[in-house]
């Protein structure tokens, strides 16, 4: 009788490190089918959306990010940058984004879905190079005397404002490409998926 008890103590010992062993098998042997439904790197270059962060970011302060293999730019414009939007209209060649790339949360005259947040794709409509941010007015931006702001193309010196529209008589055809994005909180956008307008 005392065996009998023995061996079933045991038993179950036997079973309950067995089931153990088992469930920790299963999930090593489930991790790697669970992580393969997440995007890869590629398919995140292909076009997966991105998450930013705007938490950091002040007034007048510009973070990049990658989508797609492109830089996107997010600005947090002050009052005053736009302000001066509507001061250079006439300097503009397509002031009303008219034949621009932009999703329908980012047609109206900020070009973005909250005027104080401002997101383009990083690259000039010209041939491709990456302008620099030149958000210093006047002389000490290095471009003008009456420079309002803005970002400016070095490989050839087209110049866009602080919505990313492009001035006149540069080499730049069209205004910065806005991609699609929507605001997930006040703090997060997702880049590659078109919020509502």
């Amino acid at each position: 009788m005392v065996d009998d008890r023995v061996n079933n103590e045991r038993r179950r010992f036997l079973t309950v490190v067995t089931s153990g062993i088992g469930a920790v098998g299963g999930i090593f042997a489930a991790t790697p089918f669970v992580l393969s439904m997440a995007p890869s790197e590629r398919a995140k270059a292909a076009g997966a959306p991105v998450e930013i962060d705007i938490s950091k970011l002040k007034p007048g302060q510009m973070v990049k990010e990658i989508w797609r293999g492109k830089p996107v730019w997010v600005v947090s414009r002050t009052p005053e940058m736009l302000e001066s939007l509507k001061a250079i209209e006439a300097e503009l060649q397509d002031p009303m984004s008219a034949s621009s790339v932009q999703p329908t949360n980012a047609q109206n005259e900020f070009r973005s879905e909250k005027p104080e947040i401002l997101v383009l794709i990083g690259i000039c409509t010209h041939l491709g190079c990456s302008p620099v941010q030149k958000f210093a007015i006047g002389p000490a931006s290095g471009i003008s005397d009456d420079w309002p702001g803005g970002f400016f193309c070095p490989c050839h010196g087209s110049k866009f404002d602080l919505a990313g529209r492009v001035y006149r008589n540069v080499p730049a055809p069209d205004n910065m490409e806005v991609p699609p994005y929507t605001f997930l909180n006040d703090t997060l956008i997702l880049v590659g998926e078109e919020g509502s307008a």
